[in-house]
């Protein structure tokens, strides 16, 4: 089928079947799914401007149904995930116009190849450190047990020295949130929200492969809370991306579209699946990820001689 914004064909089948898988690993990890949905957008053949912003259109649906089934499982935080949205928007708008300004330049598909690949090769390296070592940990008094209010669920990390630092700082307004467990200071939420938003403005998607992340070790929320709450969050954010990339002549929507068809199904899937696993296993079985899609993109670019 040739699609008529981009002026590519794509037989559909394809864009279904990796709506489908990206749902359920967007739904399981709570994130929007674009470190593998952009890279294989790649390969069947769509520029990269339009990659970047057909990738984040067809989150937005993908997350209202993999969220409304993490909000009846107890996993998402509303006022965070709103007060986050404060920061995002703003973030998404710089990542978006610093997209435009390398698409003038000609040089778009490397630098945001190589950039995205650099992103998704540190943050599952970080991961997979992290993750191993609270599951050799076996005493929780050690790694830091976290325990949200209104949940049974309970979390536990290794990496616990940043998110105990930003509770200590005390920069006013103060924000207590009971979903999460956690009384924090707006500016620590303002900031992981801006940062948030650029990657998504920038390199497409929701931006969680790198929010979700942030939730956890950051502001040291729940994994299941972070997950359904990255969620919420996307749906505001992706939103605003699909509307200003949209206005840049970024989104081919019936592409979008045709890969929500699989996602929706698939979202469900992997948020009822996370009900069976622990914090750290989900952080580690998350962690591949991002390199299969750093890998992908990588040989991309160098199968078409751009690296």
């Amino acid at each position: 089928m040739t699609f008529l914004i981009s002026h590519v064909t794509i037989a559909t089948p394809w864009l279904i079947a990796v709506g489908f898988v990206v749902g359920i690993l967007g739904g399981f990890f709570g994130v929007g799914g674009s470190f593998l949905a952009g890279p294989a957008l790649y390969v069947l053949g769509l520029p990269m401007n339009y990659v970047v912003g057909t990738d984040i259109a067809h989150i937005v649906g993908k997350s209202v149904v993999a969220a409304k089934k993490h909000r009846a499982l107890g996993n998402v935080d509303i006022k965070l995930g709103l007060l986050m949205a404060l920061g995002t928007i703003p973030g998404v708008e710089v990542g978006a116009r610093l997209v435009q300004a390398l698409k003038r330049t000609k040089h778009a598909d490397v630098a945001l190849g190589l950039s995205f690949s650099i992103v998704l090769l540190v943050i599952s390296a970080f991961i997979i450190w992290e993750s191993l070592g609270a599951l050799r940990r076996s005493r929780a008094s050690k790694t830091g047990k976290i325990r949200t209010r209104n949940a049974p669920k309970k979390d536990r990390l290794h990496f616990n020295s940043l998110w105990q630092w930003i509770h200590g700082v005390r920069i006013r307004p103060m924000i207590r949130l009971p979903i999460s467990g956690i009384r924090v200071s707006f500016w620590a939420v303002l900031g992981i929200s801006l940062i948030g938003g650029f990657f998504s403005g920038f390199l497409g998607g929701g931006a969680g492969y790198i929010r979700m992340p942030m939730l956890v070790y950051v502001l040291g929320v729940p994994t299941h809370v972070a997950i359904g709450t990255d969620l919420f969050e996307i749906i505001l954010s992706a939103g605003y991306g699909t509307f200003s990339h949209a206005l840049k002549g970024n989104v081919d929507i019936l592409i979008a579209l045709v890969m929500h068809t699989g996602a929706a199904i698939g979202a469900q899937i992997g948020a009822q699946a996370t009900e069976k696993f622990h914090g750290p296993g989900i952080r580690l079985a998350f962690a591949p990820l991002p390199i299969l899609g750093a890998a992908t993109l990588l040989y991309e670019l160098h199968h078409r001689g751009l690296l």
